[in-house]
């Protein structure tokens, strides 16, 4: 069931988003591996913060405030975290006009964003809800590395 609702979302994010394909590979200046279980890799425009949208900085800054006031830690309150932390990733993607690469590149973060958050509302197991929220503070980390809104 996990597999399915992770690939309608990640579906949703690519087709939800205003996305103009056709990028310049030339602008990567560095790249880091973001997410341990993730092939792909995220990159620097020309050594620079991407510029993102206003809505998918202010998205992301909720999700931030979110995960930084969550305090109780019963498999109840993480299924309640990561409803919330859905309402926000669906508010990025259903306000998203990114398009090319700054567009791409932040699908290297959202979408195991998506996948860390299906495991808090899915997973009963304590240990595995603990290690999805790390993961998420950690891919929060490297949006804010690699985005900027001005």
């Amino acid at each position: 069931m996990r597999e399915i609702l992770t690939s309608i979302l990640c579906l949703s994010l690519l087709m939800g988003c205003k996305n103009e394909h056709g990028h310049n590979d030339n602008n990567a200046v560095s790249s880091v591996e973001i997410y341990p279980m993730d092939t792909l890799q995220l990159k620097f425009d020309k050594g620079e913060k991407w510029l993102a949208n206003f809505e998918t900085q202010l998205g992301v800054e909720k999700i931030d405030s979110i995960i930084s006031v969550f305090k109780t830690k019963t498999i109840q309150d993480y299924k309640t975290l990561g409803e919330k932390l859905s309402k926000q990733t669906s508010y990025i993607i259903k306000n998203c006009t990114m398009k090319g690469e700054p567009h791409e590149q932040l699908h290297v973060v959202l979408v195991p964003m998506l996948d860390q958050i299906s495991i808090l509302k899915e997973s009963k197991d304590l240990p595995k809800l603990e290690q999805a929220k790390s993961n998420l503070e950690v891919l929060i980390d490297k949006y804010m590395d690699y985005f900027k809104y001005e």
